[in-house]
């Protein structure tokens, strides 16, 4: 208890120690279905210079998780500070962002801010109201370039600097025609190792390089005008890759990102984290650093304490993810997700699956989809995909992959992550684990009802699956080649 008193003390005399004249810029670079794949994290193959070289120069989050593993989820809670279910709405992919939500560049703006933000930020989804005319994330420009040339003369800045990279799809071939050796690759276990999935997983690779080369285009931008030491650089993704078992999954090649914080003179160097943050989280950081008092609906926890001396002991002992609906991929006529949350700790990850009838992953029945042709629709189309499932009957091998990453799931998942990191064996029937699957099913029940998510708590009851979906979903890989033999007979 002294430790958290201290810690809230230096925070305190942290923020009044800004005036206006030393308020710092932030850079804030998102990359669009980026996993934890960085060579600063250890992986043999992908090159991060950028995100390297911003992690040494300030500190390296090796547990940072989003709130969903889904596009506008997460970045909507990253926008407001917040939880994902809470945002109503704004907790399914092509959500949209309800009119009393407070977000950071909005409260930054009014406090003096030029803001702006290029290319993916909000959404996929439709803004309305007051959010059409003031983006949420920023009046959007062309380019970082561009947004410069707009600031007025000594306002501190906040830009957000997104990406369609690594997101599907990809140049097929070209992770190995910019020389990487596939060979090298560790893929993750629930993947049949095959060098259709190797060489899928270069071509993710290649475009979370190409990300990192747009990143450090505008790290020498802001060095070139003499900004660079006055900056906040903050680097991460919005979710797992864009694969089967990862994007809009609970385990951790889903909710796991990378996160760099680069802010010389105010944190210091060569930090590294191994207790958990959210990006929820970086809101009230970026609030906090600006001087400025969060609004108290916002969840997340400012990650100065940390960073300032307070180490591991000042971030989340553990960490909250969930999922509502990603694609409207089930059968005809049911328009829902498939709900889940979980509970991530040093030990243990339990998810929690509401609706077990459902396919966690969208429906293999095409011919029945609610959104016609829809093909195991909350997981991007690729090779890797494409691979595990027409092999699924190969040998037992195949068919544990196909399992892992499609078939339909129990209530209760539990994984002990000592003796297995990679999540790939439930122990929520095993008997042995009985008292422990009991403690972290309360454990994650109180934390939601403490988190106000509506799915425990009654008064705040949300049909999630009742909103309507503006986009589309992936088709069953026949229904495209028909459609390609229409355009060339056309």
């Amino acid at each position: 208890m002294k430790v958290w008193i201290l810690l809230a003390l230096l925070c305190s005399l942290f923020s009044q120690a800004f005036t206006e004249e030393t308020k710092p810029n932030i850079l804030f670079c998102i990359a669009d279905d980026w996993g934890a794949h960085a060579s600063i994290y250890g992986d043999p193959v992908v090159k991060t210079t950028t995100f390297d070289r911003i992690a040494k120069e300030g500190a390296l989050f090796h547990n940072a998780y989003v709130s969903s593993p889904s596009c506008t989820p997460c970045r909507n809670s990253i926008l407001t500070g917040q939880w994902h279910w809470r945002l109503g709405p704004g907790a399914n992919l092509y959500g949209t962002l309800r009119q009393d939500l407070e977000v950071y560049p909005h409260i930054l703006a009014d406090a003096g801010y030029h803001t702006g933000s290029w290319r993916k930020s909000f959404g996929p989804g439709k803004l309305e109201g007051k959010f059409v005319e003031n983006h949420p994330a920023g009046t959007p420009v062309k380019g970082f370039d561009d947004f410069l040339e707009t600031r007025p003369e000594g306002a501190p800045f906040c830009f957000w600097l997104g990406a369609s990279d690594p997101h599907r799809g990809y140049e097929e071939g070209s992770g190995v025609k910019s020389g990487m050796d596939i060979s090298k690759i560790e893929i993750f276990p629930c993947f049949p190792d095959s060098e259709e999935v190797r060489s899928d997983v270069a071509d993710y690779y290649y475009e979370v390089q190409r990300f990192d080369s747009d990143v450090g285009k505008a790290v020498e931008k802001l060095k070139s005008i003499g900004e660079l030491d006055n900056t906040i650089i903050v680097i991460t993704g919005d979710h797992g890759m864009p694969f089967p078992r990862c994007k809009s999954n609970l385990y951790d090649s889903g909710t796991r990102v990378p996160l760099a914080i680069r802010w010389p003179g105010k944190i210091e160097a060569g930090q590294e984290f191994n207790k958990y943050a959210s990006l929820t989280d970086l809101a009230p950081t970026f609030l906090e650093a600006a001087g400025i008092s969060a609004p108290e609906a916002m969840t997340g926890l400012s990650l100065i304490p940390a960073l300032i001396g307070g180490g591991d002991e000042a971030l989340r002992p553990f960490i909250l993810t969930g999922k509502e609906r990603h694609v409207p991929s089930q059968e005809i006529p049911d328009m829902g997700g498939y709900p889940s949350r979980a509970l991530r700790t040093d030990d243990f990850l339990y998810i929690r699956n509401y609706e077990t009838e459902r396919w966690p992953n969208g429906t293999p029945l095409w011919e029945k989809a609610a959104i016609p042709g829809t093909w195991y629709g909350d997981t991007d189309n690729g090779p890797t995909k494409t691979y595990i499932v027409e092999n699924k009957d190969k040998d037992e091998v195949h068919r544990m992959s196909y399992d892992l990453c499609f078939s339909k799931r129990p209530a209760e998942e539990l994984y002990d992550l000592t003796n297995d990191p990679e999540q790939l064996v439930n122990l929520a029937s095993d008997g042995k684990y009985k008292d422990d699957l009991a403690k972290l099913a309360t454990r994650l029940s109180d934390e939601l009802i403490a988190a106000g998510d509506p799915r425990h708590v009654e008064s705040l009851a949300f049909d999630f699956d009742a909103e309507s979906y503006g986009g589309g979903g992936p088709k069953a890989p026949h229904i495209k080649k028909k459609n390609n033999k229409k355009k060339k007979a056309k």
